[in-house]
Parts: structure tokens; sequence; C-alpha cells
């Protein structure tokens, strides 16, 4: 899954793709280097981001979604809380609702089960903005689990087909370092619930940590965790900025024997 940011604050690449036809042109790029979804935003989820109003955030996702799907069969997934800005998604082709807030805006259920598209939900303890405050858990793995596969229920009870949901963990979203880790080595427990799994590590602060990397150098320490998810048989999607490096990387690890999910 490439990611494809319309914003000008994203931690990693904010304001690079700013312009809608420059996203189109970069998702273009990811296509040829080999994505299988494009994963398109326009509001910033790092941690403290200020909250984008949804008539802007309509004004930077949609031209390019729909510019996108008549350019590439590559489905394309909207990053969004917001359930209108979802339906105006689908409606420019977006097939995918990638929502970090797990669908609870209410509304966000009905779209999705009414477009008859994927979702990726996500665990997130609280919101961007509070979200790195003091993050506190008993045992994050068994929380974060429980949450989404409490989730899985509701959504199923709603009518959503739990068929098209792909579920993600969170990594550093209501997390410490600490947490992080112990999600990423207990990554199995998350495959068990049944459903694929979103890893979204790219270029995140915990990967500085280790290696003392600033955001562009963490292209080595990203691989290594996502080969790892992979290895591990837990991750399904990998969601990254990177998208040719980590098709080499996962085509290497097949040809020599490894199982890709």
């Amino acid at each position: 899954m490439g990611i494809v940011n319309v914003t000008p604050d994203s931690f990693s690449d904010g304001g690079q793709f700013f312009d809608p036809m420059r996203a189109v042109d970069h998702a273009m790029k990811l296509v040829e280097d080999g994505a299988d979804i494009l994963d398109l935003g326009g509001e910033s989820t790092r941690p403290g981001a200020t909250p984008v109003p949804e008539d802007e955030e309509l004004r930077r996702v949609v031209p390019a979604i729909r510019e996108l799907a008549k350019r590439t069969a590559i489905p394309i997934s909207v990053d969004t809380m917001k359930a209108n800005v979802a339906r105006a998604a689908i409606d420019a082709g977006a097939v995918i609702v990638n929502d970090v807030a797990g669908l609870r805006e209410p509304e966000m259920t009905a779209v999705c089960r009414e477009g008859k598209v994927g979702v990726v939900v996500m665990h997130m303890k609280g919101t961007p903005q509070t979200m790195q405050k003091d993050p506190s858990y008993v045992d994050v793995v068994a929380e974060t689990v429980a949450y989404l596969t409490d989730r899985l229920k509701v959504l199923g009870d709603a009518g959503l087909s739990t068929d098209r949901v792909c579920l993600d963990p969170g990594i550093g979203f209501g997390k410490t370092f600490d947490q992080t880790m112990a999600q990423l080595r207990r990554l199995p427990e998350y495959a068990a619930i049944g459903r694929p799994i979103c890893l979204g590590v790219s270029r995140k602060g915990f990967l500085g940590q280790v290696t003392g990397r600033d955001r562009a150098g963490r292209l080595a320490a990203t691989l290594a965790v996502n080969c790892f998810g992979v290895a591990s048989g837990a991750a399904h999607v990998l969601r990254v900025h990177d998208v040719k490096e980590h098709v080499d990387a996962v085509k290497m690890w097949g040809a020599m024997g490894g199982t890709v999910s």
C-alpha cells in the first residue's frame, strides 16, 4: 500500500505532494514501483496534528482520487476519519476506506456498508491531538487485540461484511516506544483474530529511537520491521512510502522459500 499524503504537514513528506496533480503524479510513480494499493490522505494524523476542516479535506483528496481512478485500475484507498469525505471519495473512485479512528463515527459504518468498500480498522488511543499524552495499558497487545476484535463484531452486527475488513494494530498511535516494540514482537496475536493485518511503520519515530536516524534515513529500519512482519506471517498489507524497495524485499523473501500472504 503506497502512501500519498495530500497534506502540508504530514510527519514524513508533508507538503511534497500537497497539490492534487503532484499527488497524482507521485501515485502513478508508486504504481510503476509495484504498489498494489494507493492510499490517499488529506489530513495529517501525526501526533499533535491540527484537525482539517471537512471542506478542505474534500478539496485535497477528491480531485486526486477522481483523476487517479481514470488513470489506473490499482485499488484506491482514502485515509480519512470523516464519513462525508469517505462518501465523496467512494463516489470519485475509492474502493477502500482506511480509518485510523476505527470507524467510530457512527455514519462511517453506513457509508462503508452502502458503498460496499473494503475497510482498514485501526486502533488509536485518543485522537492525534491527545494520543501521545502518557498512553497507559496493563497489556498493550491484549487490550488492542480486544479492541479490534470488538470492533469487528460491532461492524458485523451493523451489517458491514467482515470479509471486507483489514485490521491495523496502530503502531505509534497512542503507544510509547516499549508498547510499540511489544506490539511488533507479538504481531501473530493480531493475525489470530482472523482478518488480514495492515502494518504501518514506515519512517516512524520509534525507528529513529533505535537507529538515531532522521526520517529520511529510516528506510533500512522500516524494511527490517516489515520483513519481520512478513516472515512472521502476521503482516498482510505493508503501508509504506518506499514501494520499490519493499517490493524487492518481499520478492526476495518469496524466492528464498518464504511464504508471502
